[in-house]
């Protein structure tokens, strides 16, 4: 197969696909970076040179002609989304989207129903499921390690949204925005236990503000804050097991990242250090225990789920090419394991869901065809 031309909306440095896009585009022999745009042509530019790219531009729509972008890869604020990513899909090209999709449900449905007219591939950048330790530990699931599953346990910390911020990271305070703890670190987090232990076949909530306003801190100023920061949903999977998941704004003094998945014959651990709580870019360990076992212990990871991406890379790295290999081998393949706009609607519902328990006070029944208006039971 011939190399895969990737066009980047959204490449400056520093910046998100700066530190994950780039580097993990040049782990893997299936892809050529060929063209980088921002919103002005000076870091456009710049960012060219110190990437290597032939082609910069400073309108996205330059970026989505060029006959050599075969994969049009959108990293910008969540709000730039529908514009940029029914641009591409216009044009017929590829599309790698950030997740969030959409600011709301309403552009992921209106996006996923683009993309099925345009008839293209699309990735949505959910790459915590490409995890080598979570898939391991899925796969550990799945061979029977801790027996039937009968609960799991999350607590992690989304750094972002603490008690001080700067003015680029502003935006994601306002819940209009659609860049939430919820929609961002939260999601991603769920994203990692659905995958590994099944879906939620229903959900209640409860999503504080805690925080009523944040400092600026290149300001001097102050900001309201329209958005929860302090998250807790509990439900029941598919499988029966139930689900505890608290995720805080800022960081903790303690643990910022502890995951057990605990069943009839065993448990597993997947911890963080330090106070990276984000789920989809922590470097984890993961520990596990059964049987006669009084304590976990380490479990390392085999060399095959990092293959073909260097075990050294760091998870915030590692799982963005997890992801592209994946999709390299898709493509040549016929294969469709990486998930495009149609899953990431089927999250949209699910976010949509918890903020519905979490307004109603209600449990929300999903079930796996997501209706546009899950079933509400009494709580």
């Amino acid at each position: 197969m011939k190399k895969i031309g990737i066009g980047i909306i959204g490449a400056s440095s520093p910046g998100w696909a700066a530190i994950s896009h780039v580097p993990a585009l040049k782990a893997l022999p299936d892809y050529e970076l060929r063209a980088i745009s921002t919103s002005r042509r000076e870091s456009a530019e710049r960012a060219a040179a110190e990437f290597g790219v032939p082609a910069a531009f400073d309108d996205h729509r330059d970026l989505i002609a060029h006959p050599d972008v075969d994969l049009v890869v959108v990293a910008v604020k969540v709000t730039h989304h529908h514009a940029l990513v029914s641009a591409a899909l216009e044009a017929g090209k590829m599309v790698y989207s950030e997740w969030p999709l959409g600011v709301n449900l309403s552009e992921a449905a209106d996006l996923a129903e683009r993309a099925r007219a345009a008839g293209v591939r699309t990735v949505i950048g959910l790459q915590a499921r490409f995890s080598p330790v979570v898939r391991y530990a899925r796969d550990l699931v799945a061979d029977g390690y801790v027996g039937r599953v009968l609960g799991t346990a999350m607590i992690g910390s989304g750094l972002s949204w603490g008690p001080e911020t700067d003015r680029a990271h502003a935006y994601i305070f306002d819940a209009a925005n659609g860049a939430t703890l919820l929609t961002a670190a939260g999601l991603h987090a769920l994203e990692a236990l659905n995958f590994a232990l099944g879906d939620f076949a229903r959900v209640s909530a409860n999503l504080v503000n805690g925080r009523k306003e944040v400092q600026v801190v290149d300001e001097g100023t102050t900001i309201p804050v329209t958005t929860a920061d302090q998250l807790s949903v509990t439900g029941t999977l598919d499988g029966g097991a139930a689900v505890s998941f608290f995720y805080r704004g800022g960081f903790s003094r303690g643990n910022n990242l502890r995951w057990e998945i605990n069943g009839t014959e065993g448990d597993l651990v997947l911890t963080a250090p330090g106070v990276n709580g984000n789920l989809q870019v922590a470097d984890m360990r993961l520990e596990g225990g059964r049987g006669g076992d009084t304590a976990v212990a380490e479990l390392v990871v085999p060399d095959r789920y990092f293959d073909p991406i260097p075990r050294a890379l760091p998870a915030l790295t590692q799982n963005v090419a997890q992801t592209y290999a994946a999709l390299a081998k898709d493509l040549r393949n016929g294969t469709d394991t990486v998930p495009g706009f149609d899953y990431a609607l089927a999250r949209h519902r699910l976010v949509d869901a918890i903020e519905r328990a979490s307004r109603t006070g209600s449990v929300q029944g999903l079930i796996r065809e997501w209706p546009t208006e899950p079933i509400s039971e009494p709580g």
